[in-house]
C-alpha cells in the first residue's frame, strides 16, 4: 500500500525589536523521486512577503527566496505539503550490489560523461564530511578489499546506531564530526553527516538527504501538536541500481517511513529554513514545530 502523508513544518522568530529587513531562503518544498509523488505543496509567510521567489537548484531541489523589507517583529515561515510514498523494498529484500566497494571506487575515479557530471559532485569531502583520522576508528575493519558494496553499507550503519547515542543536546549545526567521533553522540544531522564522510573518504558517492520521518507518542498516551520533526539520513550511489538511501540513526537500509524533502553535498545545501535580518540589537527567540500523519491508501488505478 502507498502512504499518504500529510506535514506541516513551522517556524517562527520572534524579535525584541522591529527589525527593518529580512531575506530568508527555505528548502521546505518535497521533491519528486522514483518512489514519492507531490501531491500539493505551499509555503505560507507572516507578515505577507514582499518578495517571494522559487527556483530549482543544480541538485533538482526546489528553493523557495522570501524578502520582508518593511519593519517586522516576528517572521513566521509555514511549510505544508501532501506527498504519496511508495512502499520501500524491506531490508532482507535489497539484493547485493554485485560489486566491491573498492570496484565502485575505481570506477568513479575514471568515470567520465553523465556520471562524472551528476555523481562526481557527491564523492568530494566538504567542510562539514572532512576525511580525518577520527573516521578510522569506525571504518578500518569494514572496508574490506573485495567486500560487496551494501554489505558495507549495511555494517557502516549497523555500527553508527549501535555505537553512537542520539542526544539533542550534545551538538548543534556547528559541530564537527571530529567532535560527534571523540563523543560517540549527537543527532541524525550528525550521523547522516558521519557516515556520508566515511564513505566519501573511501572514494563512495554519498549524498544527504533532508526530509521527514512520522513519530509516534508512547501506548496510550495522544499525539502531540508539533512534536515530529526534520530528519536526515544518506545515500550512496550503487552502480546499475541507483541511489541507495540509509538512515544510521535507525539503522534502516533503505528507511521505510521517511518523507524526501531535498538532498545535497551536505546539510548547508539544504538548510530548512536560514536567513538574515538587518535591525537594531535586540533579543531573538526561535521555535520550531513538524506535524507528520500518514495513512495508507489504495493508489491502484
Amino acid at each position: 500500500m502507498t502512504t499518504r502523508f500529510d506535514v506541516v513544518h513551522r517556524t517562527e522568530y520572534t524579535y525584541g525589536l522591529p527589525m527593518s529587513d529580512g531575506y530568508t531562503v527555505a528548502h521546505l518544498l518535497p521533491r519528486d523521486t522514483p518512489t514519492q509523488r507531490v501531491v500539493s505543496a505551499e509555503i505560507q509567510v507572516s507578515p505577507d512577503p514582499d518578495e517571494y521567489e522559487e527556483h530549482t537548484d543544480l541538485f533538482g531541489n526546489r528553493v523557495v527566496r522570501i524578502g520582508v523589507h518593511r519593519p517586522h517583529g516576528h517572521l513566521g515561515v509555514t511549510g505544508r505539503c501532501v506527498v504519496e510514498v511508495e512502499p520501500p523494498a524491506r531490508p532482507e529484500h535489497v539484493p547485493a550490489a554485485g560489486t566491491s566497494w573498492d570496484e565502485v571506487a575505481r570506477q568513479l575515479v575514471t568515470a567520465q560523461g553523465e556520471i562524472a557530471t551528476t555523481i562526481g559532485p557527491f564523492v568530494a569531502a566538504t567542510a562539514a564530511t572532512p576525511s580525518i583520522p577520527e573516521l578510522a576508528v569506525v571504518t578500518d575493519d569494514l572496508f574490506v578489499p573485495g567486500r560487496d558494496l551494501l554489505d558495507v553499507v549495511r555494517a557502516l550503519s549497523s555500527r553508527i546506531h549501535a555505537e553512537f547515542v542520539f542526544d539533542p543536546e550534545f551538538s548543534d549545526v556547528s559541530t564537527p564530526i571530529a567532535a560527534v567521533c571523540a563523543a560517540r553522540r549527537g543527532v541524525c544531522q550528525d550521523f547522516a553527516h558521519l557516515m556520508i564522510a566515511c564513505l566519501r573518504s573511501h572514494g563512495l558517492a554519498a549524498r544527504y538527504v533532508s526530509g521527514y520521518l512520522e513519530t509516534f507518542p508512547p501506548p496510550g498516551q495522544p499525539k502531540l501538536t508539533g512534536s515530529d520533526a526534520s530528519h536526515a539520513w544518506c545515500s550512496v550511489w550503487v552502480p546499475d541500481l541507483g541511489w541507495l538511501d540509509a538512515d544510521p540513526t535507525n539503522d534502516q537500509v533503505p528507511p521505510q517511513r521517511h518523507i524526501t524533502v531535498a538532498w545535497g553535498r551536505d546539510y548547508f545545501d539544504v538548510t530548512p529554513v536560514r536567513g538574515v535580518v538587518i535591525g537594531p540589537a535586540a533579543s531573538q527567540s526561535l521555535s520550531v514545530g513538524v506535524d507528520v500523519s500518514g495513512r495508507e491508501i489504495d493508489a491502484a488505478p
